[in-house]
């Protein structure tokens, strides 16, 4: 098959969450499995072209745009350690700049920028002759590429036998768009918008639902994300659109890059271990202390770390209501990497100057730091509110560090609680979203830290654990095959 994937991250391009991650794995198993996929991405202002190996094409790119026409240029490259290429679309009023979709805020013309990339993305395939079966596009970012794909492009013999499906990361970045903006950059006009239509929602363009009407399926992350979003809780007031797509609605688990995340042979951390060596799981716990924490005191004190988007979906609230109690007690090191909304970063930045010696906050992104936190930590904080998928905890658990979870969305499918009895179960599990069900776990947590043979059999259980993007890749040849019986 010839898949085209549209997608606004990539990693190690531009990278916001998991999105880029599974853009990059997913061909590659692909061409593995025989498969033709193409990537195309937007040329971001930061993406640095001569170090990735990007060449021009020179082929430029008519992009009509509402009732005028656009250009765009594209650029070839190959994804790392693979032959799988990658195109950037280049145009600068839109792309040349220091965000993905905003730095700090959202840009405002986002909805602009977005349906200008989804309808390059079509041009660009008929520039590059190529044909695809499947075009699969994520997020809000990318819907219009399946509304085009229906429509304008629909005759185009280019696509006459093209199926179209739509991945949810997360269903809380939906795409508002102004109808009267919105609506004529996308060359569809106000004609087409009207209570009940398929880009309406709510007396806006809604862009999420966009790619849920028009896609031939639908899949979302983490089978248990799949049936959770079906009800109001989860839904972000999509649920009647997601019910009315059910039968198309398929969930698939992300899939992990052991290539890449594996404590035998990452290169970022202090000393390689496996399963057998854990005692080197230990030298590196030691020296991130002694290097992040400026201390050698008291080493053997439980660490437990968290990197993550500092936003109220990853459960923050619920750590600010009980960290202190255990930092004040002496029970646990904390460390911290990532960014966010501005109030939990000033707590964080708090919690580093009462505790010093007790707590390490890293404001940003440091991929290299990720993976010193993971081969260094005892425990892993994830205690989403609600977690389509999510990646850190598999890697995690494949570093012998324990993730204490929400029953929620994909870490209801890949973390299962410790049963001392059985010694089956691979961390720490509470269900309710509150904060003593947190502490709980938290609790539940260090009554296991050093307790053998339990100690021992929960990290040597997780490191066994594979989620192997290999897998879910097999998944989505599956649905893509069933999307293209739709239109054949």
């Amino acid at each position: 098959m010839n898949i085209l994937i549209a997608s606004a991250e990539l990693d190690p391009y531009a990278k916001r969450g998991g999105l880029a991650d599974i853009a990059a794995s997913l061909p590659i198993e692909w061409k593995k499995y025989g498969q033709n996929p193409i990537v195309i991405m937007p040329k971001y202002g930061f993406i640095d072209t001569h170090y990735h190996g990007f060449k021009p094409t020179y082929l430029v790119l008519y992009v009509p745009v509402g009732h005028w026409v656009e250009f765009a240029h594209l650029w070839y490259g190959t994804l790392p350690n693979s032959d799988v290429p990658v195109y950037l679309v280049e145009n600068a009023d839109y792309f040349n700049r220091w965000g993905i979709y905003g730095d700090p805020n959202e840009y405002l013309d986002n909805d602009r920028r977005f349906i200008f990339f989804s309808r390059a993305v079509m041009e660009a395939a008929k520039a590059l002759g190529f044909k695809p079966d499947i075009i699969h596009s994520h997020d809000f970012h990318t819907a219009f590429t399946l509304a085009f794909l229906k429509s304008q492009y629909r005759f185009d013999y280019h696509f006459s036998r093209t199926a179209g499906v739509y991945t949810i990361h997360n269903l809380a970045y939906q795409g508002w768009f102004n109808p009267e903006r919105a609506m004529e950059y996308s060359g569809f006009g106000m004609k087409e918008f009207y209570p009940g239509s398929w880009f309406e929602r709510y007396g806006s363009v809604n862009a999420m639902k966009t790619g849920l009407m028009f896609a031939d399926k639908i899949t979302t992350v983490s089978p248990n994300y799949a049936r959770e979003i079906r009800y109001p809780y989860y839904s972000e007031g999509l649920q009647d659109i997601l019910n009315l797509r059910a039968g198309d609605l398929i969930g698939i688990l992300n899939g992990a890059n052991y290539k890449e995340w594996n404590p035998e042979t990452d290169k970022h951390i202090y000393k390689n271990y496996t399963s057998a060596s854990l005692e080197d799981k230990e030298i590196n716990k030691r020296k991130f202390i002694e290097e992040y924490f400026e201390t050698s005191e008291n080493l053997d004190m439980p660490l437990i770390g968290m990197t993550t988007r500092l936003a109220e979906q990853k459960g923050i609230d619920l750590i600010i209501n009980k960290i202190e109690y255990f930092l004040s007690n002496d029970e646990f090191r904390f460390v911290l990497l990532g960014s966010g909304e501005r109030h939990y970063e000033d707590f964080f930045n708090y919690l580093a100057w009462k505790y010093p010696g007790k707590v390490s906050v890293n404001l940003g992104y440091n991929q290299v730091m990720s993976y010193k936190i993971l081969a260094a930590c005892d425990f892993f904080f994830l205690p989403s509110r609600f977690e389509p998928c999510g990646l850190t905890q598999m890697y995690a658990m494949k570093y012998g560090t324990i993730p204490i979870v929400r029953h929620t969305g994909g870490l209801a499918d890949t973390v299962e609680e410790y049963n001392w009895n059985s010694g089956k179960g691979v961390g720490l599990v509470f269900f309710q979203y509150n904060a003593d069900d947190f502490a709980f776990a938290i609790r539940r947590a260090l009554s296991m830290y050093k307790q053998e043979p339990h100690w021992d059999i929960v990290r040597k259980n997780a490191m066994k654990k594979d989620f192997s993007a290999s897998r879910s890749a097999l998944e989505y040849l599956k649905v893509f095959k069933w999307a293209l019986e739709k239109v054949l």
